[in-house]
């Protein structure tokens, strides 16, 4: 019987471990739980180089994702970095001085031997995981990425950097495949280290790669067919008016990684997440791997999230730039993905930097913005979704009948209608609503400035209703409950 007891107690002990670590929902996949709690991922980010960057200070930068209400960073492990003034960012996070480089691996005679760890970086790495996880803050393990051609020179698999005899003429394009000689041997053993170390943790999930479609691609789709290279105002943008699909050899390293993760875990306490970075823009997804259970996107359009709804999979947008500097434009691609059915939400927040990890920084010349005031209206969004049902909530627009004078996208739970509306103009939009006969209380809120713009209870006696918002070219969000 105290043996039966024991066992039974273990059990209780595992499963409460398990359920604590972030994980899919098991009600609705397309949102996670995370410490019994179902959870949205929302948050605004520096560029990935938090731990490498000895001078950046992740302890004020935690404390600022904190106090903004957000939930999520991602960060990169050592597998890629960058120089200074790649993609045009003035200050970029992820490419300190030479001297303030800190990777995972022990640099010998100016040459990294990637057989010996440096246990300051994973000493580094302890330390932002345990400030993340007090600081509320779900971090995005990107263990690979591609290396935009000439960013491979300077990189420790490449042989020309490291004492291990690893090619030194491979073309960036054969990195990340099973085709780069020794290279996969150190890749699967950083893999399995980066697992091992982390798997105390509960608040992350593993990226395999950061956009496999920048190196090896199988296919290219033209989005605008009255817009050719020749259309776009600087060398090199073609990529905006393109889809491009990564490999079919990419996507049987992809499935290598996650084995590799997976076959690490299994002996282990924790079982984490593991996601595939698919495209920018959209795709219908490739489904060819069964380890994968968060699909994600760049620059994403909300048709990302529509697409691949019925995978019951997290659907992610975890990276945002390239579209100027405005709030505007960033909050409505939020709103805009995470009302179509997006579980995950992640912009590039340039305004963090070194020195300036406040997020205060308002001067960086960088491919994008990110602001104090955007963070304060992600996080509305955030608020939003959670004070929803997250257990039935799912995007349905069916009882909506034609919207005059704004764009809408709608959702609803088992009690609640959310309806998000973006004006063209400043006077009211009318929305029909198509609802059960009954009572409901109604809520207009103005989502750039958080202020609640009207409330009232209204009878559905037929079987459509024109509601008018209040007046004002912001975006506004309108709930409706059954009473």
């Amino acid at each position: 019987m105290k043996i039966v007891f024991s066992f039974f107690c273990a059990f209780i002990v595992h499963f409460a471990s398990l359920a604590q670590t972030l994980a899919l929902l098991p009600q609705n996949p397309h949102y996670f739980t995370y410490k019994g709690k179902p959870t949205v991922i929302v948050g605004s980010g520096e560029h990935y180089g938090a731990v490498m960057n000895l001078d950046f200070n992740y302890d004020t930068y935690l404390k600022t994702q904190q106090a903004d209400g957000l939930n999520t960073t991602r960060l990169f492990t050592g597998a890629y970095y960058e120089k200074p003034g790649a993609f045009g960012i003035q200050k970029n996070t992820m490419a300190p001085a030479d001297d303030r480089l800190l990777l995972p691996w022990k640099k010998v005679n100016d040459k990294y031997d990637l057989n010996v760890w440096d246990e300051a970086f994973f000493a580094r790495l302890h330390d932002f995981m345990k400030k993340a996880e007090q600081s509320g803050v779900i971090v995005e393990i990107c263990l690979f990425s591609s290396y935009y051609g000439a960013g491979w020179a300077y990189h420790p698999f490449n042989g020309r950097n490291n004492v291990n005899q690893t090619p030194n003429d491979l073309a960036p394009n054969k990195v990340n495949t099973l085709d780069n000689g020794t290279i996969l041997k150190y890749q699967e053993a950083y893999t399995r280290k980066l697992v091992q170390e982390l798997n105390q943790y509960d608040h992350f999930y593993f990226e395999i790669q950061n956009e496999p479609w920048a190196e090896g691609k199988d296919t290219v789709l033209v989005w605008n067919d009255y817009m050719g290279a020749d259309d776009l105002k600087q060398p090199g943008n073609n990529w905006k008016n393109t889809l491009e699909v990564a490999s079919a050899k990419s996507r049987e390293w992809h499935k290598n990684v996650s084995g590799w993760i997976v076959n690490q875990e299994k002996n282990l306490a924790k079982k984490h997440l593991i996601s595939h970075n698919v495209a920018n823009f959209k795709l219908p997804v490739f489904v060819s791997d069964p380890n994968i259970s968060v699909y994600t996107f760049h620059y994403a359009h909300p048709e990302a999230a529509a697409l691949n709804y019925r995978l019951n999979k997290v659907i992610g947008f975890n990276e945002t730039g390239f579209a100027g500097k405005s709030d505007d434009t960033y909050r409505r691609q939020a709103w805009r993905f995470m009302m179509s059915g997006g579980g995950l939400f992640g912009h590039l927040d340039y305004s963090f930097s070194v020195g300036s990890e406040d997020g205060k920084d308002l001067t960086n010349n960088a491919p994008g913005g990110g602001s104090p005031t955007l963070r304060r209206q992600f996080r509305m969004l955030k608020n939003q979704l959670e004070r929803m049902d997250l257990a039935t909530l799912k995007p349905d627009a069916s009882f909506l009948g034609h919207a005059e004078g704004a764009f809408v996208y709608a959702m609803k739970d088992r009690q609640q209608y959310l309806v998000y509306a973006e004006p063209l103009l400043a006077q009211p939009c009318r929305i029909n609503l198509q609802l059960p006969k009954g009572n409901y209380s109604t809520t207009w809120t103005d989502v750039v400035t958080g202020k609640i713009l009207k409330t009232e209870n209204v009878n559905v006696i037929a079987p459509s209703m024109m509601l008018q918002s209040p007046a004002g070219v912001n975006d506004k969000t309108l709930v409706l409950k059954k009473l």
